[in-house]
């Protein structure tokens, strides 16, 4: 896979391609939301043939089944995940503020150059929080629908509204396909990895799942996404955060709403523990997807 790229790098050249190529910023507003939508849909057709012709290809070969897993599992950000949110907790407890907000920086859009610690293990626990919802959760979704090719679109688009749909000048008009198809393609997997959450806070000692139960359903809606809030919000009940709040992206400040009603002060063993609370969660995914696959099997 080093050799020959991760899929999403090559979906990521795509777009660039086709921002480049289709969002001209001499172009009015009108033309260039169809511009983007045009991009969308170029992406979409692209990634989705290429990923049916790949899977009809391995199932033609000894065990391609198993070839098809293990290429839709590149898709899944499971490990990626922990890997840099534990990283964030490493930095702040080794190198302390002004390292854990170089590795916060890889990880999340906003800025963090005046972060304290708190708002650095904050971030991360929201990132954690977000991304297992559309990193890991969603994926899977589309994968036990549509095989390779439907984990291949939603990563797609996913790439997308993070390359062009968030709201900067140049991607204002452009990316509002992408942003609002990722917004619509995510609904069910923030509400499953909010009560993923929920669950694996019933199955710890060191996490409430009825204030997860409590803040997924009364502060999620709050947030400025619409999927966002709700696994940040069980992640905060959980282990009785406040998340969420004030943030500021490319100077430009976003009151967001507070999640959860616990400790504003968030420090590393709250990212500890919030990693602990994911492999729980991801855990219980896993053992959900693999009762369905041998439901299926036996059918």
């Amino acid at each position: 896979m080093q050799s020959i790229g991760h899929p999403a790098t090559w979906m990521g050249r795509l777009i660039a391609w086709l921002d480049r190529l289709l969002n001209r910023e001499d172009d009015k507003a009108e033309a260039r939301r169809r511009a983007g939508a045009v991009a969308v849909l170029t992406l979409l057709g692209i990634v989705g043939v290429v990923a049916f012709a790949v899977e009809r290809a391995l199932l033609l070969l000894p065990f391609g089944l198993v070839l098809v897993a293990l290429l839709a599992s590149t898709l899944l950000a499971q490990r990626s995940l922990s890997v840099h949110v534990a990283g964030v907790a490493d930095a702040l407890e080794e190198g302390g503020v002004d390292a854990g907000r170089m590795a916060v920086a890889q990880i999340v859009g906003r800025d963090t150059a005046g972060l304290d610690e708190a708002g650095v293990a904050r971030a991360a626990i929201e990132s954690l929080a977000e991304n297992f919802s559309d990193g890991v959760v969603a994926p899977t979704i589309f994968m036990l629908i549509a095989g390779l090719p439907g984990a291949a679109v939603y990563k797609a688009i996913n790439t997308a509204d993070s390359m062009i749909g968030h709201r900067s000048e140049r991607h204002r008009d452009f990316g509002k396909t992408a942003a609002r198809l990722d917004d619509f393609l995510n609904l069910p997997a923030s509400r499953l990895s909010a009560l993923l959450i929920v669950a694996a806070a019933a199955m710890s000692k060191n996490a409430s799942a009825a204030a997860a139960w409590a803040a997924t359903w009364r502060d999620g809606p709050k947030h400025i996404s619409p999927n966002a809030g709700y696994p940040e919000a069980a992640m905060a009940g959980a282990l009785g955060l406040v998340l969420g709040g004030p943030r500021a992206y490319e100077g430009t400040d976003v009151h967001g709403a507070w999640m959860g009603d616990g400790r504003c002060e968030v420090g590393v063993a709250d990212i500890r523990a919030a990693l602990d609370l994911y492999a729980r969660a991801d855990g219980l995914l896993i053992a959900i997807v693999g009762v369905l696959v041998a439901l299926i099997a036996l059918a």
